[in-house]
């Protein structure tokens, strides 16, 4: 880290002059100095304040440079930890992965044939969503690949003095080409640039990581069991998703079109990976017929493509003629090129294209090949079962609202809106019994709702099953807004022709506290529904119900939003098991811990025993998909824990295990004591939501030229209608990052003073629940700086800084509560590596913060007319995200 910084110094003073360095140096030691004592408070915020934008601008794009580099190293030192581990001490299996998950199995008694039967019912399946305040271009994503792939390779011991200078100097070329980047676009993300994001990950990182995947689950076979690993056929554990180009939810820029467009595209990225492939495979698999045999199978199938395929004959030079391999791989690629390009004899499903990888794989096996090009192919064939043609499935969500209004257009009813729940149910439900359609020509809503459903019957008909997932809805009160999904499939003719029934998988959204609380009993009524069980017959028996962690925790503060969702959890479970086949919770988190966020091994071992799912899908969001799916080895860390947490609980499922009355007691505690508070303080003021938009910069937010949805659900800027995600971002920038931990305070002194403090540590320390909530809050605290966020007081008008008052004493409880239940003197005495990375990071953020206040100042002053201001302020926004690695 020390030659990064090194490095950094000397690009700035190249790029920006001695006076630009000179200048970041003495920020940093004055920021050291005042955490330190050493300086007067006000010395450093006197400093910063009334720089040109201009200045300014470049003096929080060089700590930002030196925070992407920090940020880069410490991801580089996790997969240097991680290798060092395997090669210091390889008999014993790294905690968290999947020869450790597998051997615990063994040890509580799995014998191979049952850890055989558990695999095929698990289903890893994360998912991809757009981020309206994190947009980190593919340029720079890419940038982020080169320099921690130099990095890995500067620590070659075998490297000349002469290599060990050219790796560096290509680290220098890669950072200073990065500082001469804009970090963000001028012009508002389109769902194409959101799509493009999404697939940077799904394409060039996972595409490559898949196959590791699976060897490393025969691999461990192999070692407990003493198995074959090659003999396995082992099942489809991961596959992906995505909700960029479906998520309509108040997007009006996403529609049937957009639908089409991503299927389209992500189909295209799939075969032309897997075109590239094949081209890699025929240089691999050279075997000449003369000195090796070739299946049957496989020399017919070259010779009816030879007659099928146009100019097959002339794909391969003559030379490659007695090259079997490279010349059946060749026409391979010929047919995925048709398929690309909509030209006769292209592949129209991907299990055709695996039926033929599979010849390849069957003949090198029967001709001594086992050590000739099987492993390779057997990798592609990974990937095709991953991926097939689609690459991640497209789930589609709308608000019932619009559903709504559809209805109420076509069926020419004005009174429909406001007609109560169960009256709409029945309407609805003759509706579809008599197969009614629209009663008056649609508008161009109706329009668009139909053409949205004519997609998905077109998606899933050219690309496969997998490729559409669940039609999400949101904002579910009652079981009507489910069933309006119904008719409105019905009216676009969107129904299987073998039953009648709509093609589509409807998954009710719950995102609000009263809704969560009625989930289980809304569930059962549904499913109770004489149309609804035809069509859930219908569709296989699957049913998906989708938790919304941002919006509750938003709603809630996040210790009732998590024992909310955590009590919904196992009633929905209850409620779903013996009356569906195939129950699904998703769980769409947002990408803070304050909104669900985290890691999600901890999701699954906090999850209710009862509730324990072999399929665990989740959605991905912000900054933690670069965290976790960035670079290879991470995101080979990512499934494993995730493997590991899943596999631990599916196999234990059968094992009686009870949470205590009296930790579930302590809980509850917490939950109503934190919900008073936070709704006390955010809800009960009328004037806090002044507050809000005067302390933080969601002013500037709000007008950031990021992501393609409106910051706010409807035009009024009150909190309520503020999306999630920007409402955390904006308290993170201003350091309070109150949603990460208001609430805690009066939620743990409550249970505290009720239940008894060695109570409560033994909940704390025994239930995976209320532990993780606690580490996750004590981070939070430990991130938060009430120091710096004080400094925007000076932006407050006088009657509302009385709020910072109530922030600060319930900040001080939740930290004394927190230590006090955790034993701790100080935050994250247990986590010494995050302690000391925060610790590290504050004398570079800490001038950015201040920068800002000054900024926003004098930007508001101009009545935030003025430019030069406005893009200064931007940068700090990417820089201290930079930082404090979260954009909410």
């Amino acid at each position: 880290m020390h030659a990064l910084g090194e490095l950094i110094g000397n690009m700035l003073r190249e790029q920006g002059g001695a006076a630009l360095l000179a200048t970041v140096e003495e920020d940093r030691v004055t920021a050291i100095n005042r955490r330190e004592g050493n300086a007067a408070g006000g010395e450093l915020a006197a400093r910063v304040r009334g720089r040109p934008p201009a200045q300014a601008r470049d003096l929080v794009r060089a700590f930002s440079a030196w925070f992407q580099a920090v940020n880069l190293a410490e991801k580089v030192h996790r997969i240097r930890r991680r290798r060092e581990y395997f090669l210091k001490d390889s008999a014993r299996p790294q905690p968290g992965g999947i020869e450790d998950a597998l051997g615990t199995l063994k040890a509580g008694g799995s014998t191979l044939d049952e850890v055989l039967a558990i695999l095929p019912q698990l289903q890893i399946q994360p998912v991809f969503t757009a981020h309206p305040t994190e947009s980190t271009r593919r340029t720079m994503l890419r940038k982020q690949q080169r320099v921690a792939q130099l990095l890995l390779d500067r620590l070659d011991p075998t490297l000349t003095p002469a290599e060990s200078r050219a790796v560096w100097n290509r680290v220098r070329a890669e950072i200073t080409t990065a500082w001469q980047t804009e970090d963000h676009p001028r012009e508002r993300l389109t769902v194409a640039d959101e799509r493009e994001h999404v697939l940077f990950y799904l394409g060039e990182v996972l595409y490559r990581v898949v196959p590791d995947f699976y060897e490393e689950v025969g691999e461990a076979l192999e070692k407990l069991y003493g198995v074959n690993p090659e003999a396995l056929e082992l099942p489809r554990i991961i596959s992906f998703g995505t909700w960029v180009g479906g998520d309509m939810d108040g997007n009006p820029d996403v529609n049937g079109k957009t639908i089409r467009e991503t299927l389209d595209r992500q189909h295209r990225v799939i075969l032309n990976a897997y075109f590239e492939e094949c081209q890699t495979l025929a240089q691999e698999l050279s075997q000449s017929a003369s000195r090796i045999n070739v299946s049957s199978a496989l020399a017919k199938r070259i010779d009816h493509y030879n007659t099928v395929v146009p100019g097959s004959r002339s794909i391969t030079p003559a030379r490659h003629d007695r090259m079997p391999y490279r010349v059946f791989l060749a026409q391979l690629g010929t047919r995925l090129r048709n398929a690309v390009e909509g030209r006769p004899n292209g592949y129209e499903q991907a299990r055709e294209f695996e039926a033929d990888v599979r010849l390849i794989a069957d003949s090198l096996r029967a001709n001594k090949g086992w050590n000739a090009g099987h492993h390779s192919v057997q990798r592609l064939l990974r990937r095709i079962q991953t991926f097939g043609f689609h690459l991640a499935t497209l789930d589609i969500r709308q608000h019932t609202g619009v559903h709504h209004q559809v209805i109420a257009q076509g069926t020419g009813d004005p009174q429909w809106l406001e007609r109560p729940a169960r009256e709409r149910q029945q309407l609805l439900s003759d509706a579809l019994a008599r197969d009614m359609g629209p009663r008056v020509e649609l508008d161009p809503q109706g329009r668009r709702s139909r053409g949205v459903f004519e997609a998905l019957v077109q998606g899933r008909h050219r690309y496969g099953p997998d490729a559409i997932g669940y039609y999400v809805v949101s904002g579910v009160l009652g079981i009507d807004d489910v069933l309006a999904v119904l008719l409105l499939a019905r009216w676009a003719e969107a129904w299987d022709k073998r039953t009648g029934e709509a093609a589509v998988d409807v998954a009710p959204m719950f995102e609000c506290l009263d809704t969560l609380e009625r989930s289980a009993d809304l569930m059962r009524l549904l499913l109770a529904d004489p149309t609804y069980q035809r069509h859930v017959a219908a569709r296989g028996g699957r049913q998906g119900v989708v938790l919304g962690h941002a919006d509750i925790s938003k709603e809630g503060g996040i210790c009732n939003a998590r024992y909310a969702i955590h009590r919904a959890q196992a009633a929905l479970t209850e409620a779903l098991r013996g009356v569906v086949a195939h129950p699904v919770i998703v769980h769409a988190r947002g990408g803070s811990i304050a909104l669900g966020g985290g890691r999600i091994d901890g999701l699954v071992r906090s999850a209710p025993p009862a509730a324990s799912n072999p399929v665990l899908r989740f959605t991905e969001q912000g900054e933690v998909v670069n965290q976790s799916y960035g670079l290879r080895p991470i995101a080979m860390r990512t499934l494993e824990r995730a493997f590991s947490a899943l596999a631990i609980a599916v196999g234990r499922r059968g094992a009686p295990v009870e949470v205590p009355q009296g930790y579930q007691a302590c809980a509850a505690t917490v939950a109503q004591a934190s919900l008073a508070a936070y709704h006390r303080l955010v809800f009960g003021e009328a004037d806090f939501q002044d507050y809000f938009r005067q302390v933080t910069p969601i002013d500037v937010i709000e007008r950031m030229q990021i992501g393609s949805r409106a910051a706010y659900r409807v035009t009024a800027t009150t909190i309520e209608s503020l999306r999630a995600v920007p409402w955390v971002f904006a308290w993170i920038q201003s350091r309070h990052l109150l949603p990460g931990w208001y609430g805690a305070g009066a939620g743990f002194g409550a249970a505290i003073e009720a239940h008894g403090l060695p109570a409560v540590q033994a909940a704390c320390t025994q239930w995976p629940f209320l532990r993780t909530l606690v580490d996750d809050i004590e981070a939070m605290l430990a991130r938060a700086d009430l120091e710096i966020s004080y400094a925007y007081q000076e932006l407050v008008e006088e009657p509302l800084r009385r709020h910072f008052d109530s922030i600060r004493a319930e900040y001080e409880a939740a930290r004394r509560h927190i230590l006090a239940v955790k034993g701790y003197g100080s935050l994250l005495d247990g986590e010494a590596q995050l302690q000391r990375s925060i610790q590290l990071r504050n004398p570079y953020v800490d001038p950015m913060n201040l920068m800002q206040v000054d900024l926003l100042r004098r930007w508001r002053a101009t009545g935030r007319e003025d430019r030069d201001l406005f893009e200064a302020l931007l940068a700090s926004i990417s820089g201290i995200a930079q930082g404090l690695q979260s954009t909410g």
